[in-house]
């Protein structure tokens, strides 16, 4: 998915966006086509232009061309079906140069995964050059079952160097709480030289797997069955077994445990190294399948279930070999930090 989206990039020539341009306008004229579209091309690293295709909407980039040609598209878009002609009559001259930020409810240190839930707080930033188109505010919750787009920060300036500057400002006073954002990452990209060096924009399809350096740390719950600062404790509720981690100092204050070794709750077991043998929920969403059977043996690697949530689904997958014990159902909607699988010891006839 595309987080960060320019207008216009600072690597290609003048006389190339002029042949997108004619490309463009030839293409809707030869299939007769009247309303907003948009018409997406490849720019090859050796300047080749390439069709890719034409969307008969208007794709979530489309205010950096509304900031830079000063033309309102959506309001242009219900002029056409009324019969009302368009209120401009030749192809606008862009200006300066603008940038889209996707402000999503997603953990850039862990894989970008969706983190539906709750906002705490929706502090968004003030200044020239600056447009959040938002669908949420303070208290709004973030669903698993959609997109996990929240809001669009558009940062305009008339030159490519203002514009960042800009954006490097409104990043720091944009503010959400109560789930994770990426906002962190775009903080992290305006300070790298791939994206903003003067010697020229060096980021490509694959550069955050194989280049960026940056991305923020993983910001999920700790786990209260390994945190050791957590009494542990299970419990059934409506045939559900839970598992519950209860702050040992909130105990303590209360004058029910005894200073010392690190308390257990009554029939369960001592911690031990193996004590962390569970798999958590990474983030809310539906157990669509388990892929294994319970008790079943796993290696390391093996693929264990299916977690969707927001559009998109995500592997679960042993992280170390063992005997799964499945503790969540299927078809269940899990919140994050739930445990799915727990593993017990497994003597494989080859050793393992």
């Amino acid at each position: 998915m595309k987080v960060i989206r320019l207008f216009c990039s600072n690597f290609h020539l003048c006389s190339q966006e002029q042949k997108i341009r004619d490309a463009a306008e030839e293409i809707c004229t030869a299939a007769g086509y009247s309303s907003a579209g948009t018409v997406e091309f490849l720019l090859g690293a050796d300047g080749s232009i390439s069709f890719l295709e034409v969307n008969t909407r208007l794709l979530v980039e489309h205010p950096v061309t509304e900031e830079t040609t000063g033309i309102d598209i959506v309001l242009e878009q219900f002029r056409i079906p009324e019969g009302l002609p368009l209120s401009i009559t030749e192809t606008p001259i862009s200006r300066g140069h603008s940038t889209e930020f996707r402000i999503n409810a997603e953990d850039p240190g862990h894989g970008f995964l969706p983190t539906p839930g709750a906002i705490a707080t929706f502090e968004p930033p003030s200044g020239p050059g600056i447009r959040l188109d938002s669908g949420v505010v303070t208290g709004s919750t973030v669903p698993a079952a959609f997109d996990s787009l929240m809001a669009k920060l558009i940062v305009s300036g008339a030159t490519r160097e203002q514009g960042l500057t800009r954006a490097r400002r409104e990043l720091r006073e944009l503010r959400i709480t109560g789930l994770s954002t990426v906002i962190p990452f775009h903080r992290a990209v305006l300070d790298t030289d791939d994206f903003v060096g003067e010697s020229g924009f060096k980021v490509h399809t694959r550069w955050v797997k194989t280049d960026f350096d940056a991305l923020p740390s993983p910001t999920l719950r700790p786990d209260p069955l390994c945190d050791p600062s957590f009494i542990r404790k299970k419990v059934e509720i409506d045939g559900r077994l839970v598992f519950l981690g209860i702050p040992i100092l909130l105990l303590s204050e209360l004058g029910a445990l005894a200073a010392g070794s690190v308390p257990v709750a009554k029939g369960e077991p001592e911690p031990s190294s193996s004590d962390n043998d569970c798999i958590l929920a990474p983030f809310s969403g539906t157990l669509q399948a388990y892929k294994v059977t319970n008790g079943a043996c796993v290696l390391e690697g093996d693929l264990l279930g299916l977690l969707e949530t927001m559009k998109m689904e995500t592997q679960i997958v042993a992280p170390k070999a063992g005997r799964v014990r499945l503790i969540a159902k299927e078809g269940e909607y899990i919140q994050a930090g739930d445990v799915l699988l727990a593993f017990e010891d497994c003597k494989y006839p080859w050793g393992i």
